[in-house]
């Protein structure tokens, strides 16, 4: 029997413009929770339940194991200058292997090799090549790229928020776990999270363990018309403890469920598990492609947002939850004004 083949078409959804958070709620874990029940016997309907994000604890038994990513988002987001005077912008993705910097930018014109964009009078970053991807090689004249972007950096919002970052951005755009900086956007289903859930979830027996993955630019990228088995996936890294790998064996051989926080998490541990669900620690660099038909070998359940129709995190969830049980999701979702994307309101899928 042949593998049934995907079409980005098939992940589209209608999404009423208002819906799209732009801001995130006043206080920070006070957002809803749509929980997805797949085993619910009937009706898909009858296995979606409206919560709210404090209800996790409730749901989450002792003994199994919270997975978290505690990357933090770079300031990467630099303001310039093209010769002619007009504006341009660069964003830094992560450091190349020659000690210069791999980028994006817009106008791309402004971004050919030779090129460069004034930061201040006496800062500039010049484009040293153009890459097969589209990206850029790029270096900084007049300072290290430490002190251009302690200088210059802006937080890099989502594309779909369209207004410039405040201060309150500065602390809510952050999980409360982060730690290590190198990310372009956030870790959107872990700013639900406050020390207090936290708190809670251990009190209660729940095991917290973390891995760090630096999430790219592709992930606001929707998939072209075609066939999903033929995109190419943008590339992360990411790193795994010890005390990770081990926490998930030891979960599992005690009957444990693991969960993650989030499609960055699910990228990572599956992409680091042996066909036997063993999660290797280490650094590494994924491009994993997860769609429905993939086999997940360690993540049992799964907390996640909102995300973009034709967008490769939704591949992941329905890979997860199932094609119709979560396009069944979304559309109720719709109906009952969730609030989506980045600041948007979560998902549990149990």
């Amino acid at each position: 029997m042949s593998e049934r083949r995907w079409t980005a078409a098939e992940f589209d959804y209608p999404l009423p413009e208002d819906l799209i958070a732009q801001v995130p709620t006043p206080e920070r874990g006070a957002s809803r929770l749509l929980v997805v029940d797949r085993t619910s016997p009937g009706p898909v309907a009858q296995g979606l339940h409206d919560g709210n994000f404090s209800d996790l604890p409730a749901l989450i038994p002792s003994g199994d194991l919270l997975v978290l990513n505690s990357t933090r988002v770079r300031h990467a987001r630099l303001l310039g200058r093209r010769p002619s005077g007009g504006p341009a912008e660069v964003l830094l993705i992560h450091p190349a292997a020659d000690g210069n910097w791999i980028a994006l930018g817009s106008p791309g014109r402004a971004m050919q090799p030779g090129k460069r964009i004034q930061l201040s009078d006496d800062v500039a970053v010049e484009t040293l090549a153009v890459l097969d991807d589209g990206m850029r090689r790029v270096r900084f004249i007049g300072a290290t790229a430490v002190e251009a972007i302690a200088r210059f950096g802006r937080l890099p919002l989502p594309p779909y928020i369209t207004r410039e970052p405040t201060g309150d951005d500065e602390r809510r755009y952050q999980t409360v776990y982060a730690e290590r900086e190198g990310s372009v956007a956030a870790p959107t289903a872990g700013l639900h999270f406050t020390d207090v859930l936290l708190e809670a979830l251990l009190s209660r027996g729940v095991r917290i363990a973390a891995l760090d993955l630096e999430v790219g630019p592709g992930t606001f990228k929707p998939m072209q018309d075609g066939d999903v088995g033929a995109h190419a996936m943008h590339s992360e890294r990411f790193d795994i403890p010890n005390e990770l790998a081990e926490a998930t064996a030891v979960c599992r051989a005690r009957g444990g469920k693991v969960w993650a926080v989030g499609t960055t998490v699910v990228r990572a541990l599956e992409s680091a598990a042996g066909d036997d669900g063993i999660v290797a620690a280490g650094t590494a660099e994924t491009r994993l492609m997860i769609a429905p038909g993939f086999r997940f070998r360690v993540v049992d359940r799964l907390i996640t947002n909102f995300h973009l129709p034709r967008s490769t995190l939704l591949m992941l969830v329905a890979a997860f939850a199932g094609y119709e049980t979560t396009m069944a999701a979304y559309r109720h979702a719709v109906e009952q004004r969730y609030r989506f994307y980045s600041y948007g309101d979560a998902m549990c899928v149990v």
